[in-house]
């Protein structure tokens, strides 16, 4: 079993909330609205980040351009893949903070935090930038 979901995002912070909603729906037709309290929290972040620091200055989207970040949500058996693109080519660092009430830099903490897993790749080809991802892993079906 496999399925792929994906969406574009403008360059603006309310696409953080539309990601959240696109995540939601994806989930539950995907009948998984059980997971989406960690998933939604990871592709908050990880949305968050491409368009905080994976965007250029002049982001706004030119007429006929496609949106600069995409999400990309991917579900196997025993695996649950969400996936951010954005244009920057420029690897995404985890902060060492030690201020828990910092408003800023714990992302890729929450992310390492909520996930089992994360990564990111540069993109090759016609697609420039790279693709930061978060791995969750499922309980195989009939085990739980």
């Amino acid at each position: 079993m496999s399925d792929a979901a994906s969406c574009a995002l403008p360059a603006r912070y309310e696409a953080v909330r539309d990601a959240r909603q696109f995540t939601r729906g994806t989930l539950d037709q995907w009948d998984m609205g059980d997971r989406f309290d960690d998933v939604c929290l990871v592709v908050s972040e990880l949305v968050t980040n491409a368009l905080r620091h994976g965007l250029p200055a002049d982001a706004a989207c030119a007429a006929g351009r496609e949106p600069p970040v995409r999400l990309h949500l991917m579900r196997w058996t025993e695996r649950l893949v969400c996936a951010v693109r954005d244009p920057s080519h420029d690897s995404p660092v985890a902060r060492e903070t030690d201020d828990f009430s910092a408003e800023s830099g714990r992302g890729l903490f929450l992310v390492d935090s909520f996930s089992d897993s994360w990564g990111w790749h540069p993109l090759a080809g016609a697609l420039s930038g790279k693709v930061v991802w978060a791995l969750f892993r499922l309980p195989r079906p009939g085990s739980e």
